[in-house]
């Protein structure tokens, strides 16, 4: 998928700047809060276990890709400040021996009193409107409406932008993901996967302002789903 990019301001040193940006898009590993069945959004819910052990592959098969001439590494990673992803990060870019920047821009949706609420409960609670607008969806008292998560997804990535290296992970979270890729594709009504430590991979050229999606839920760490085939 290739799209037009809005020109983002340049950093201080032109000459140092890369002509292409490989963004890696990474979703956190698996949380408390998924094994628990609530919402997350703002829920500060650490990493399981299992959550610990996808980050933990993911740095070596990346550590084992950057080894080789034609997959080089990344120079710098930005996180959110919160547990979940703040952990998954710390884990990789120990490994990779990668400078971490921790941003709140990079946070998840604000969902206000959803934050830690079984979903049964969340229905019963704050049950959903019987209209919704597509652009302008049911936002919780105290949440974060659409228009300040586009908002923010935005300022996102012009911080990324503006850092001007060639290649540059970020990790963050599924919801917030979906607002940054759909920012950067037009597709307003698009749901783009993100499963634990899932990750997409989009190229932003400095001259063309356009972006390339070339991959959105990869998982080359993970072992395939039970029952997958070559097929599937």
């Amino acid at each position: 998928m290739v799209v037009g990019l809005r020109p983002g301001p340049w950093p201080s040193r032109p000459e140092m700047i890369a002509q292409t940006l490989h963004l890696t898009l990474l979703r956190h590993g698996r949380s408390r809060a998924d094994d628990e069945g609530v919402h997350e959004g703002r829920y500060d819910s650490p990493l399981t276990e299992v959550g610990r052990a996808q980050a933990q592959a993911l740095a070596a098969y990346w550590r084992a890709q950057s080894q080789s001439s034609t997959a080089p590494g990344f120079e710098l990673a930005f996180c959110s400040t919160l547990a979940r992803a703040h952990e998954t990060a710390r884990i990789i870019t120990d490994t990779l021996g990668v400078p971490l920047h921790p941003d709140d821009l990079w946070r998840e949706w604000d969902n206000g009193p959803l934050a830690g609420l079984p979903h049964e409960e969340a229905l019963r609670r704050f049950p959903l409107p019987a209209f919704r607008h597509d652009l302008d969806p049911f936002t919780p008292e105290g949440g974060e409406s659409q228009a300040a998560i586009r908002a923010r997804a935005l300022l996102a990535l012009e911080r990324v932008w503006r850092a001007g290296a060639a290649r540059i992970l970020v990790v963050s979270h599924g919801g917030f993901l979906n607002s940054v890729l759909r920012e950067l594709t037009g597709a307003q009504r698009a749901w783009f996967a993100f499963g634990d430590t899932g990750f997409a991979t989009v190229e932003l050229s400095r001259t063309s302002h356009t972006a390339l999606l070339t991959g959105v839920n990869l998982t080359p760490h993970l072992p395939p789903p039970a029952g997958a085939t070559d097929k599937d």
